[in-house]
């Protein structure tokens, strides 16, 4: 098959043991963003099968009206950046496992890697070091204080161990059935929504984004942070209300956000009020993004186009396409 790959912004695919799966087929990868969807379709005009890279580009259905040769989307996990009616109306079947055979530990890394710098000023203090002011404050420890976990979920336990590791304690909050499992399962759940916000030192949000969880974080409950917390987001930032955060952080509560996503991506203005706010350490999305989780996730995708190539397609989303 003529499989295209977009959006491998620094060519990583081709140097790992995955990317062996596709010795049977005419690849192509595609190592830029094409943002505009007639140059996209320009692109893939030859493609039978195209693979995503998460949700760097949005498979909208004026594209797919684009590209007749289409016959399957390859990806991995959610897929809300996907036209899933107008695949099945084009005869476009979009293959993607979920990946539940285990934590996203690169992401779980990146979280408490957030942690540490927001608590400990790390970003602060190096630009600080490196203009040569030495030193330009004070941070705090980790041991004693309280981590409260937004979302029982895989990434969440992960984040946890490491918690405990530090001496951390930790609480949860959760949906009514995240909550019943974390009490038995032996955890700590905080008593209250309220409470959880308002008690926690460093709050995290670990949640999918559907719409049942868009803005499930409100001005109210940032508002009841402490102005010495911090909230940490390496999930979504649709689950954060629109400009809840920037007006929280404005008002002062919580005291600093450490944030790995953006309602907008790529964010490449400088001058972006969140972005820019003194209390925001950010990184760009790279929860996901090490060389280990690539391979992880990518042998499931290619495995994916061997399995349709072989007329056995597997973890289908529209499945009704294929009986056609």
């Amino acid at each position: 098959m003529k499989v295209h790959i977009l959006d491998d912004w620094f060519n990583t695919l081709r140097s790992l043991p995955c990317f062996g799966l596709l010795k049977d087929h005419d690849v192509t990868v595609w190592t830029d963003h094409q943002p505009d969807e007639a140059a996209l379709a320009r692109r893939l005009q030859d493609a039978d099968c195209v693979v995503l890279f998460r949700e760097r580009t949005p498979v909208t259905r004026t594209l797919l009206e684009k590209l007749p040769n289409l016959k399957m989307i390859s990806q991995r996990g959610a897929h809300p950046h996907v036209d899933v009616q107008a695949c099945t109306d084009h005869g476009v079947l979009l293959c993607s496992n979920k990946g539940a055979d285990g934590a996203n530990y690169a992401a779980a890394e990146l979280t408490f890697a957030l942690i540490l710098a927001a608590m400990r000023q790390l970003p602060q203090q190096m630009a600080s070091v490196k203009a040569a002011g030495w030193q330009m404050g004070v941070g705090r420890t980790l041991r004693g204080r309280r981590l409260g976990l937004y979302g029982y979920g895989r990434i969440g336990r992960v984040v946890a161990d490491y918690a405990r590791a530090f001496g951390m304690e930790v609480t949860w909050w959760s949906s009514g059935a995240g909550r019943a499992r974390a009490r038995a399962d032996g955890e700590i759940v905080a008593p209250s929504r309220d409470a959880f916000f308002a008690q926690s030192d460093v709050v995290s949000l670990h949640l999918r984004l559907t719409p049942e969880t868009r803005g499930i974080i409100t001005d109210q409950d940032l508002a009841r942070m402490s102005d010495r917390a911090v909230l940490v987001n390496t999930s979504r930032a649709g689950l954060i209300a629109p400009g809840a955060l920037l007006h929280a952080l404005n008002a002062g509560r919580p005291g600093m956000a450490a944030l790995d996503v953006f309602d907008n991506e790529p964010l490449t203005d400088p001058n972006d009020p969140l972005l820019s706010h003194p209390n925001v350490i950010a990184t760009p999305h790279i929860g996901f993004v090490t060389e280990d989780e690539f391979d992880k996730q990518f042998s499931d995708i290619f495995e994916q186009v061997n399995a349709y190539a072989a007329g056995q397609p597997i973890y289908m989303i529209n499945p009704d396409v294929y009986a056609r």
